[in-house]
């Protein structure tokens, strides 16, 4: 286990597992490598996600890029195309528009565009700053455009645990995926299976059983769903936290398993409110389920306008629990007899 102990193993920060996934993938298969911005020793990563690294394996496996993010995609693909499986680093996910060219008519059409007979299986690993102060250009939760994109897969793990299960199975899917971590969570501790763990992709999971209303959810946003639930649920209401964990595939059939018993949806996500991905997730609870919903279904995202560089500004602009539990509140209306 590169630059982690043995005791390490049982529990990790988020950082740390994804580091696993990554010394895992490595060990596994010749045909990965990595490439991106500062990932190699002694920075191993802004966020130590390939600390010890390029130690271990070598920086013709570890490899440290100049600043260019089209470049480092690009290469990818191209790899990629060689036989390769690349995990790429965009340090954050506000640099993807430098990239999206790459990406988008590239990355995820290739497939489509041989007949089935190229694929691109790469990993693209980004950053997502929201809910850490770090200003309108480091901070943006872009996961709506990539959903637009047929062709990519796009996981947005909430523990430690998921990102090493979901980062494996990334890394070994025969298409482009997009792996988003959160800045916020990266270095929060929680229990990671040791060895080899895989998450498949379009499974959701229920963080909290509930009764009364379910709130759609990922990422950052799933810690403060779960804490909302808990104030309201003293309160007598009960709250369900869906997780989707992945974006592309959506796991359709959690979301309607548990809007159907509970009859209320909230689909709460760091991503702007406005165009945002909770539409089509509403639309879809809508249209399925429209004769048993109590209530219309509501969504709470990010304010529409760049993020503030302020803590007190911040706190405004993305959804957070107090804002989650009073429409949580709103929608149920008085606790169920």
């Amino acid at each position: 286990m590169s630059a982690r102990t043995a005791a390490d193993a049982a529990t990790d920060t988020m950082s740390g597992a994804i580091n696993q996934a990554l010394d895992g993938a490595l060990a596994e298969d010749p045909s990965v490598f990595l490439l991106g911005e500062d990932i190699e020793d002694p920075a191993g990563g802004v966020m130590k996600a390939t600390v010890g690294l390029s130690t271990k394996y070598g920086r013709a496996r570890v490899r440290g890029t100049p600043i260019s993010e089209q470049a480092i995609v690009g290469t990818a693909i191209g790899a990629s195309l060689a036989g390769f499986r690349p995990v790429a680093e965009v340090m954050l996910m506000d640099f993807f528009a430098v990239a999206m060219d790459q990406v988008a008519n590239h990355a995820a059409k290739l497939r489509y565009m041989s007949g089935g007979r190229t694929h691109v299986p790469i990993t693209i690993r980004t950053a997502v700053g929201g809910g850490r102060q770090f200003g309108a250009q480091h901070s943006q939760s872009l996961e709506g455009w990539l959903m637009q994109v047929p062709g990519l897969k796009v996981a947005v793990p909430s523990t430690p645990a998921d990102a090493k299960g979901l980062l494996t199975t990334c890394i070994f899917d025969d298409d482009p995926c997009v792996f988003m971590e959160t800045m916020s969570l990266l270095f929060t501790r929680g229990p990671v299976p040791a060895g080899r763990h895989e998450v498949p992709l379009g499974t959701a999971e229920v963080k909290r059983p509930g009764d009364d209303v379910t709130v759609v959810t990922w990422g950052w946003q799933v810690g403060e769903a779960l804490a909302a639930a808990e104030a309201v649920g003293a309160e007598g209401i009960s709250v369900e936290v869906v997780d989707l964990r992945t974006l592309v595939p959506l796991d359709r059939e959690a979301i309607l398993r548990s809007v159907a018993r509970t009859h209320r949806a909230l689909v709460v996500h760091a991503a702007s409110q406005f165009a945002g991905p909770g539409a089509e997730i509403a639309s879809l609870v809508a249209h399925e389920l429209f004769g048993d919903l109590a209530v219309p279904v509501e969504r709470l995202g990010a304010k529409y306008g760049p993020i503030p560089y302020s803590a007190s500004l911040e706190v405004r602009h993305f959804p957070n629990r107090e804002r989650i539990a009073q429409r949580l509140r709103a929608m149920v209306g008085s606790p169920s007899s």
